[in-house]
């Protein structure tokens, strides 16, 4: 997920910027310090592609603007982001999360789950790569731990985070108590109860609407969607 390269971009760029300000600092003044403009290039590329770099994109625009408050939090939003970008690490979540904290990823496991997701398309040697990005991804948002051998942990999201995760979920068509079992909740490792009990911290430091009683369960976005986007988004709020 390049979190590394990421967090220097957002931090020397204004949110306002669209795509070509963001390819400006990359491959013209080599923001992200790379030793060749093939690399500069390649690297934009890469960050396009996992995240948008562009204001007019909804999902690239509220994930940065719950960045800048939430430092913490920033290694998930920025796997969030990813999941929702690309196929090819959401096709490795479910091997990610089941498994229990202290067991070891399986290689064979990530292999199987990238050949059923794929067909079985790929050749050895491009799956192998795709395997190598897929777990240093899964590191660096702090699911998986260790260098040759890579053992599960469990995430620790904050208000914030739980906050973009139901909103991808929002944005995708689900509602209600449906928002906590999307695959973006899954990922961070935290049972409803709990996610509900962020959410509503959430609600507090006014990132969300939120109503939860009986068992019925309401979230909104209004403080993150404008109006245009809300009525996008299956036509109401």
């Amino acid at each position: 997920i390049m979190l590394e390269e990421l967090t220097i971009l957002l931090r020397v760029s204004n949110p306002s910027f669209y795509r070509e300000g963001y390819r400006t600092l990359i491959v013209q003044d080599n923001c992200l310090g790379k030793r060749t403009v093939s690399t500069r290039r390649l690297s934009f590329q890469r960050l396009s592609e996992l995240y948008g770099l562009d204001s007019k994109g909804l999902l690239f625009r509220v994930m940065r603007q719950l960045w800048q408050s939430d430092e913490r939090g920033r290694p998930l939003l920025a796997l969030l982001t990813a999941l929702a970008r690309d196929p090819l690490l959401r096709i490795t979540a479910p091997s990610i999360i089941g498994l229990r904290p202290g067991e070891e990823l399986s290689r064979q496991a990530l292999t199987d789950a990238l050949n059923r997701g794929t067909g079985s398309r790929f050749n050895e040697a491009i799956l192998d790569k795709i395997m190598r990005n897929a777990a240093s991804s899964w590191t660096q948002s702090g699911h998986l731990q260790g260098r040759s051998r890579k053992i599960r942990y469990a995430v620790s999201p904050t208000p914030v985070v739980v906050t973009f995760a139901l909103a991808l979920g929002y944005i995708l068509g689900a509602r209600g108590s449906v928002l906590f079992g999307t695959l973006w909740a899954k990922v961070l490792d935290t049972g409803v109860d709990e996610m509900i009990k962020l959410a509503a911290d959430a609600k507090r430091l006014g990132y969300l609407n939120l109503k939860a009683s009986g068992g019925v369960v309401e979230v909104s976005f209004a403080q993150l969607l404008n109006e245009e986007e809300r009525r996008l988004i299956h036509g109401t709020d």
